[in-house]
């Protein structure tokens, strides 16, 4: 197998628009499968996870290869959730062009816009499915396609619709060829005449924007006014690949109708892998370099997916230069080391089969590699390029995670690695200072599955929790207070006497110690234990038990008893200085300020900046984005976030994102204060 016998193309859109669907359609319909699955059966090819059997929704990408005229069309079924966005990404990387399936009776939906927008300059043409349900209307779809992306759009299908706006027929433009539904089937058939007139005129818009696309087509079509099928196919496909035109066809992945023809313009239109520009990529140095589509060049390969299940763990590669082989060793570019590659395998859900090779532009499987993990460039080692891999946005919805019963929590960490290994566009942190492992994801339901995960694969029930917010403590005067400790038991007793000076310091967030003790009144030896017990006091503040920050303890007085004073006494006698003096040094609750930029379309601008006012959130600027959005930029309390990636979607019907990152410390509004430190209390009692 070479190049020009494989096309990759992923299949994007909003959830239930029918992508695994029309996957299971078109392995159906040339033989790939026996059977027509059903996603509300839980049986087809793509949606094989029990996770995604039980939620009827695809939670992870599936690749679905199908034999269609003698070529391989690598069709990769990529979620439409957007908590599982990262998968589309994985998908967009591995694929010349994308399918975005859009229902008929939904017309323009938020996840065909965010797709749109996910593809950047990729190639892409549009699928209308579910033409034959009830309330289904192609024309209103389409117009509203048009309207949103412009003149890119061109149908390269003629619908055939009756009375009840059902399509009950299509013609291919491209060949001049009808199709109906008989008998629940798609089958070939005459152009109806009453859309003869109709074809032609569609027909003749066509040839125009393939002549438009080439400069020999466009003499050629001012001279005839005629252009072959073939003709009009080597316009499109270079207006395809340049992004200057998005095909659009129309179906129904159930009854087959309108599947022959995407499959059949898959090969017609879809770049080969070899025609696509050349990657920019890094050398290992860092320098840009070029890497071409050659099928004869040194090997070059990206993992865009893990597989790591039960039955196995699989690194789905895309080769971008020169072929894999079986007993190849191959340089992995992220760790530095040199694999050895075990077996491969083309993937058709959780089927496997082995191959020999992987050529040029085909996709893959290799078996067993251990280190190599998601994103990384196996290359030759003695051509080593680093190709660009998934840009995965940054997590925004955070929460704890425990294990319900105590002892498991080391189980909880492997099954957490795991499962990141499949899907990395979810973190995991363990946060010292709350006592908590805070995962953090693109939202609820992700998080979700992996808490089903756990206990499906690993045996691990986990329960989830708002994370704790890391509040700090200050003191805004200054207090000196004695700390005395005498403790007398027979024999040798433990005295230890300090007079310590407690200030505010904003120059420096960690404590500062300094002494002024004249004459010898404690011992320069004890001055470490002091410093020592101070600095274990100060992590448990006055007011809710958070660590002090900007804080500055100076020695200035004591005294010492020649037999009884240790390095214990001091540090106890410390301790009790600085609990005598925090209450009264006036003390406030710090809450750490997060920076965010949140990206909205401009009609929701009014209710995003009412609800950053309600959050305690200070607007600090707004930028348009010069395609309808806005980047609001503002700062928030962390403390009001923990929910916003589910707000931020039920406001914006999901079209608004946002990135956050701390930036510092301010001091706590009173009533905020107040409920931090009840919520401390409570935790503590709890305890």
């Amino acid at each position: 197998m070479s190049a020009k016998d494989v096309r990759n193309i992923c299949l994007l859109g909003h959830g239930g628009s029918g992508k695994t669907t029309l996957a299971e359609s078109m392995l159906f319909l040339t033989g790939g499968t026996d059977r027509f699955g059903k996603v509300a059966d839980g049986n087809t090819v793509c949606d094989y996870d029990p996770e995604e059997i039980k939620r009827n929704i695809s939670i992870s990408l599936a690749m679905a290869p199908v034999k269609y005229k003698n070529v391989k069309i690598n069709v990769l079924d990529a979620p439409g959730n957007f908590d599982f966005a990262g998968e589309a990404l994985s998908a967009i990387r591995a694929s010349e062009c994308a399918v975005l399936v859009c229902g008929a009776k939904d017309g323009l939906s938020v996840g065909a816009e965010r797709a749109w927008k996910m593809l950047g300059s990729k190639p892409r043409m549009i699928f209308i499915n579910r033409t034959d349900e009830d309330n289904s209307d192609y024309n209103t779809c389409l117009d509203a396609l048009k309207g949103k992306f412009g003149t890119a759009v061109a149908p390269i299908v003629a619908p055939v619709i009756d009375a009840g706006k059902h399509v009950t027929g299509i013609v291919d433009l491209l060949h001049n060829k009808a199709y109906e539904i008989k008998g629940g089937k798609a089958a070939e058939c005459a152009i109806p005449a009453e859309v003869a007139d109709e074809v032609e005129t569609l027909r003749a818009e066509l040839m125009e924007a393939a002549a438009g696309a080439d400069e020999e087509l466009m003499e050629k079509f001012f001279d005839t006014m005629e252009l072959s099928a073939d003709e009009i196919a080597k316009g499109l496909k270079i207006g395809v690949r340049d992004g200057s035109v998005a095909p659009v066809l129309c179906g129904s992945a159930t009854t087959g109708l309108g599947v022959d023809m995407l499959m059949q313009t898959v090969l017609d239109l879809v770049p080969l892998a070899t025609d696509m520009p050349a990657e920019t990529a890094k050398t290992e140095g860092g320098d840009d370099i070029e890497v071409a589509h050659d099928e004869n060049g040194a090997t070059a390969a990206i993992v865009f997916k893990t597989i790591s299940d039960q039955y196995g763990k699989y690194s789905l590669v895309k080769v971008v230069r020169g072929k894999i082989t079986a007993d190849m060793a191959l340089y992995d570019t992220t760790t530095g080391n040199t694999e050895k590659l075990g077996r491969l395998y083309t993937i058709k859900g959780k089927k496997n089969e082995e191959v020999k090779e992987i050529c040029c532009g085909d996709i893959g499987a290799i078996a067993k590699m251990d280190r190599v993990k998601t994103g990384d460039t196996l290359c030759d080692p003695k051509a080593v390029v680093v190709l660009a891999g998934m840009d995965y946005a940054e997590p925004c919805y955070f929460r704890a995670i425990a294990p319900k019963t105590r002892g498991q929590e080391e189980k909880l960490g492997t099954g957490l690695n795991r499962l990141n290994e499949e899907d990395p566009t979810f973190t995991v942190v363990n946060n010292a200072e709350t006592h908590q492992t805070v995962v953090s994801g693109a939202g609820d339901i992700q998080i979700d599955v992996l808490v089903s995960k756990l206990k499906s694969r690993f045996g691990v029930e986990a329960e989830l929790d708002t994370p704790r917010v890391p509040y700090r403590e200050k003191i805004r005067k200054t207090v000196q207070k004695q700390g005395r400790h005498k403790k007398q038991t027979g024999g040798s007793g433990q005295f230890g006497d300090v007079w310590i000076r407690f200030e505010p310091n904003e120059e420096s967030e960690e404590m500062v110690f300094a002494e002024e003790v004249f004459g010898g009144s404690v011992p320069k030896n004890f001055f470490p234990a002091v410093e020592k017990g101070l600095r274990e006091a100060v992590l448990h503040g006055p007011l809710a038990g958070y660590p002090v920050v900007n804080l500055k303890c100076v020695l200035y007085d004591g005294s010492y008893h020649p037999v009884d004073s240790s390095e214990i006494a001091f540090k106890t006698a410390a301790n009790l200085a600085y609990k005598a003096a925090m209450p009264e040094a006036s003390p406030v609750l710090l809450e750490p300020v997060c920076e965010l930029k949140v990206t909205v379309p401009d009609q929701y601008m009014g209710d995003i900046l009412g609800d950053l006012n309600k959050r305690r959130g200070r607007v600090m600027g707004m930028t348009p984005t010069g395609d309808g959005e806005q980047v609001i930029e503002a700062e928030c309390p962390q403390a009001e976030l923990m929910s916003y990636a589910i707000d931020l979607r039920s406001m914006t019907q999901s079209r608004g994102s946002f990135v956050m990152h701390f930036v510092r410390y301010e001091q706590c509004p009173a009533d905020a204060q107040d409920k931090a430190i009840a919520a401390a209390k409570a935790m503590q009692e709890a305890e």
